[in-house]
């Protein structure tokens, strides 16, 4: 698509989805001067999700620290609505200068293909990947299943099972579709309004298990009224040691969702640089860390080669998967 037009159209989406002062920079304000040295002036990332969320969380962290790192100030401004979609938009439309960063999730692979957006991740020039957060198949901690392998005998005998996940098309609702295909088991597939009411089903008895991110059911794990059976991550995570991963018990499982910075294509490759060498830095910060470490984030660090190349993979999966269950 030509590139005006194609900034018009996502100008119209903006305002369409979100409220009109969504488009909350004016272009000429933000051109710059020529020459000018990167960073000048106030950098400004997009979350698009609500404050106080992870990914609100994680882009608020990153911020403070990186600021040290480019002697400049980075605002956090929450961009919200259509599941993460106004606030890419946002992203795209502001100008290739630099100064304008987003938060970018895995949903920025699912709407797409289920055609509720008028672009795509390549429409992205993608810094660095900060975290991924694999699927969890849990149960109720009284279940008397202590194993995948137990899981899975259990569900073939009983010719199925119901699994809770966080909405019709999210990421969990995903990973309990490859799960349900990788190991052979009829699933019922029972959709809640987010992470949170799928747990709360599962403690109450109303489905037989759910697949959501681990941080998610760490305090009903600590509280002795679930218990994680497997993670759909190539390694171990840190924060449940114990738990294997579906790859290490002979399941090629391995899928979750994931949190990244991103700009606009057209970024000069000296301020694409400097951003990237800024976040990867706070990225490893002790303060940084601490946040993870506090919220159950599994950090995952890609360079933009590495990001690039795992987010088209998972775009052809997730299409294959949409696919076989009718949402593209």
């Amino acid at each position: 698509m030509h590139k005006e037009k194609r900034k018009i159209l996502l100008s119209w989406f903006v305002v369409l989805l979100g409220s009109g002062g969504l488009i909350w920079m004016s272009l000429e304000r933000w051109m710059g001067e020529e020459g000018e040295v990167f960073p000048s002036r106030v950098i400004n990332i997009i979350c698009p999700y609500s404050a106080g969320g992870g990914t609100d969380l994680f882009a608020r962290s990153l911020a403070r620290t990186a600021e040290a790192e480019l002697d400049q100030t980075i605002m956090v401004q929450n961009i919200t609505g259509g599941g993460g979609a106004v606030g890419f938009a946002s992203g795209l439309i502001a100008p290739a200068d630099g100064y304008t960063v987003t938060a970018v999730t895995f949903e920025l692979v699912s709407l797409p293909i289920q055609g509720l957006v008028p672009f795509e991740p390549n429409d992205f020039d993608l810094l660095l990947r900060v975290n991924q957060d694999p699927g969890a198949l849990a149960v109720r901690a009284d279940t008397p299943l202590d194993s995948l392998e137990e899981f899975v005998a259990w569900a073939r005998e009983r010719g199925g099972v119901s699994i809770g996940n966080s909405g019709p098309g999210s990421v969990w609702h995903l990973a309990a579709a490859l799960m349900a295909d990788r190991l052979n088991i009829p699933v019922t597939f029972v959709p809640f309004n987010g992470s949170a009411p799928a747990i709360t089903a599962l403690v109450g008895g109303h489905v037989d298990a759910v697949v959501v991110g681990p941080g998610e059911l760490l305090p009903q794990v600590e509280a002795g009224l679930v218990k994680i059976l497997a993670v759909m991550s190539e390694e171990r995570l840190s924060f449940v040691p114990d738990t294997p991963t579906f790859e290490e018990l002979g399941y090629d499982v391995v899928f979750g969702t994931w949190r990244g910075l991103a700009v606009p294509r057209g970024v000069p490759e000296a301020a694409r640089e400097k951003l990237t060498f800024a976040f990867r830095e706070a990225m490893e910060s002790e303060d940084f860390i601490e946040m993870a470490r506090r919220g159950a984030l599994n950090l995952s660090y890609a360079d933009a080669a590495r990001f690039r190349d795992d987010v088209q993979t998972q775009s052809a999966d997730v299409e294959q998967l949409m696919e076989r269950l009718g949402l593209k």
